[in-house]
């Protein structure tokens, strides 16, 4: 292997697949970069077993095609050290390859590409949809805070595709809460979902650009391949049913709040510094025109409450959440007004953008009361 390439731009692409090193493994290749070099393309694979991240990087020249395995740690520490600069790079003998740049040099030991393991990416049969890149990751945001992290139950530890012939929605639950993104910018010919686990959904969400303007999806019964600009992910899917979730969103919750986003998010964190810490319990007192936030903690003697005017319409209601919950979703819902709406006090609360809202067909969260 011999070739030059711009450091900035090797040590960009070696950050956005980096993300795929594991920290520990059993199996110490996986703690290096594959390099393939075909023509003037270096091709950068890194991999945990179970995540895989490969993305394509333009080379200056290219004198000599191969492949190597290089250690992740090493040449991403000496490339941040570097300013930017064309670099050479080529394989010495058998075991050690030469990084020079214009006042000095580096060699590391590299690794046989063969002992590398196979990347297994989808079947002949994958389904395929093509996903707005802003969509993606908004959808992405606005769900993965709400996944469990649930041994018995692993269908929660991830967020909910459900594909359909008219819309998308991506679903995330803990079973306190509940959050759906939907968006009428993807369809499929069949209705068809998977469940992708909370980790490759984080990686995939920070390495998207706001350059990428879609990302295609292809996946089976176990395995999902996301491609956009020069990058591709490749992840397991988790295995299992998940809940029908529909089912549990609330249709006839005739009591109603509509109050500004961050008003409401101010009040109750400044509420639940005097919460029970192992509770994290507020109560609302929801009466026409006003609502009254309140929290104790008995053990220590805290008490706080606030008030604050509100468009509230229904009957005079008492009802508590767990406030870590309600500042969750309120924090990472983006519109200025929200819409909460209730039955009684033991029935889960509705959550939603206020019909100005541009967005307000796209975001719902269902959130769990506490017994006051």
């Amino acid at each position: 292997m011999k070739l030059t390439i711009s450091s900035a731009e090797l040590l960009k692409g070696l950050l956005d697949v980096a993300k795929a090193i594991p920290s520990k493994t059993s199996l110490p290749i996986l703690e290096n970069f594959l390099f393939d070099l075909k023509d003037d393309k270096l091709t950068v694979t890194a991999s945990d077993g179970e995540l895989t991240l490969r993305t394509v990087i333009k080379t200056d020249a290219t004198e000599e095609g191969g492949s190597i395995a290089v250690p992740a740690r090493h040449i991403i520490d000496l490339l941040k050290e570097l300013p930017d600069q064309p670099m050479k790079i080529k394989t010495l003998g058998d075991s050690s390859f030469e990084c020079s740049w214009a006042s000095g040099n580096s060699a590391l030991p590299y690794f046989p590409a063969d002992d590398y393991p196979a990347i297994k990416g989808v079947g002949d049969d994958a389904i395929k949809v093509t996903f707005p890149a802003q969509s993606l990751v908004e959808g992405i945001a606005g769900t993965v805070y709400a996944t469990a992290d649930d041994e018995i139950r692993p269908a929660m530890n991830g967020i909910f595709f459900d594909i359909d012939t008219a819309s998308t929605t991506l679903v995330a639950s803990d079973s306190h809460k509940l959050i759906c993104y939907t968006t009428g910018d993807v369809q499929a010919a069949e209705k068809s979902s998977f469940i992708l686990h909370k980790r490759p959904a984080s990686v995939l969400r920070s390495i998207i650009g706001k350059e990428i303007e879609k990302v295609e999806i292809a996946f089976d019964s176990s395995s999902v391949v996301f491609t956009f600009g020069e990058t591709m992910m490749v992840c397991r899917l988790v295995v299992g049913k998940y809940p029908k979730y529909r089912d549990v969103i609330p249709q006839n919750n005739a009591n109603v709040l509509k109050i500004d986003r961050a008003l409401l998010l101010n009040t109750v964190r400044r509420v639940a510094v005097c919460a029970n810490k192992a509770s994290n319990q507020i109560k609302f007192d929801l009466k026409e025109g006003q609502l009254e936030v309140s929290a104790q903690d008995l053990g220590f003697a805290l008490a706080a409450y606030e008030k604050v005017l509100c468009d509230y319409s229904g009957t005079d209601l008492t009802i508590g959440f767990k406030s870590n919950f309600l500042t969750e979703i309120l924090s990472n819902m983006g519109c200025n007004t929200i819409v909460m709406k209730f039955a009684d006090p033991r029935r889960a609360a509705l959550i939603l953008p206020s019909e100005e809202e541009a967005d307000s067909e796209k975001v719902c969260g269902i959130l769990m009361p506490i017994v006051i």
